[in-house]
């Protein structure tokens, strides 16, 4: 429940904001911004979880003895009443996509896209993403004892909810979690098996272990410690080994060229807000910037470590197109070794709107919108020449 809360609160930031502005006559004083998240979490459970009125209330008063804002009572009270009176009205006058998305992602998405697709954008942004799992082996057998969904693109499709751990074929290590859209860049790689491949910026290992069961040879290189040891903990439980080096992708090279590299780059991270509404109010365009410059820098390293042929998958989770094409253009213009190897829609479940018009693989939160969605990802292949 408190998860939930947390991140519907999030979600529909925007609206409830918007909703305390005009029930108070004044603005709250700078020091009783507890008092404003107090507002907030009783806003979102009045209207968005459904909690029973005098529930919400009561919890929301209470709370501001805990917080030392015991004098605020009567005003919080006051408020939410009101809402738990008009808010269902009051939400039909506001425009939910652009209250909840902040300015600089809307103009930027709006830019990129068109109004229309920012919208959908923005709307596909509201409701609770479903549980998406990639497995090892025997996908149909595996969504017949979870009662999920084999999707085009392969992977499993649950609904949200519970407890991941409490889930058939955990322990075994059957499956693990991941987005349908973050499960498409390995299988533009081909036929790995045999081959050496590098999963560059690897934690938390989602993809390394999609190359392994894939039979490659995988070296998975990340540069933060604390990382590295989640994506050896999350190995372990698969039953899967690879190769794990702690190093900066930047400066670290291999012993000699490998067959295939695979590059999620950090990045801006908006393209799952839909998983993590925290994102669209953590990340401002500065972060943009500099994880661009980080990603220019990973995408020549990588082209280094390549044979002649080798193939070089670099993706993003980012709907920015600083992060995404904009980088691939930047490294073909500087005569890079590299040629781009367009996408294929086959490859990808026959989605022919993953395609751009470059070739290269482009999701948005609404596709697959009449089963839950998809995580916004960019992905490009590159050969080395």
């Amino acid at each position: 429940f408190v998860r939930h809360l947390v991140t519907t609160t999030l979600r529909r930031l925007g609206q409830i904001d918007d909703l305390i502005g005009n029930c108070l006559e004044r603005p709250l004083p700078r020091k009783a911004i507890a008092v404003r998240d107090v507002l907030r979490l009783g806003i979102c459970q009045l209207l968005f979880a459904r909690t029973p009125a005098h529930a919400a209330v009561d919890t929301a008063v209470t709370m501001l003895d805990g917080l030392g804002f015991a004098n605020f009572k009567k005003l919080v009270n006051a408020v939410l009443r009101r809402i738990g009176r008009d808010g269902e009205k009051m939400l039909t006058t506001q425009d939910a996509a652009r209250l909840n998305t902040p300015d600089w992602l809307w103009d930027s998405w709006r830019a990129a896209y068109g109004i229309d697709t920012c919208r959908a954008i923005a709307e596909a942004h509201l409701s609770e993403p479903p549980l998406d799992l990639s497995v090892a082996r025997d996908p149909e057998l595996w969504a017949d004892k979870l009662d999920a969904t084999v999707l085009a693109t392969g992977s499993l499709r649950l609904k949200s909810g519970g407890a991941v751990t409490g889930l058939a074929g955990f322990d075994e290590g059957a499956w693990w979690v991941q987005d349908a859209a973050a499960a498409l860049p390995v299988s533009l790689l081909g036929d790995v098996s045999g081959q050496s491949v590098i999963d560059l910026c690897a934690a938390p290992g989602g993809k390394t272990a999609q190359l392994i069961s894939s039979g490659a040879q995988v070296t998975a290189v990340d540069r933060g410690k604390i990382r590295m040891k989640r994506l050896q903990e999350n190995l372990h439980r698969l039953n899967l080994e690879a190769e794990t080096i702690v190093a900066d992708a930047i400066d670290w090279r291999p012993p000699e060229p490998v067959d295939a590299i695979l590059l999620d780059a950090p990045c801006s991270s908006t393209g799952t807000i839909r998983r993590h509404p925290d994102v669209a109010q953590l990340k401002k365009p500065v972060d943009v910037e500099k994880l661009a410059n980080t990603q220019s820098r990973l995408l020549v390293a990588a082209t280094e470590m390549l044979k002649p042929g080798g193939r070089l998958i670099y993706c993003t989770c980012s709907l920015q197109p600083e992060e995404g094409g904009m980088r691939v253009a930047e490294l073909l213009a500087g005569n890079a070794p590299v040629q781009r190897e367009p996408i294929k829609a086959a490859e990808v479940g026959g989605m022919e709107e993953l395609i751009t018009p470059h070739g290269d693989l482009r999701s948005l939160p609404q596709y697959l919108g009449d089963s839950g969605g998809m995580d916004g990802f960019y992905a490009a292949r590159l050969i080395r020449v």
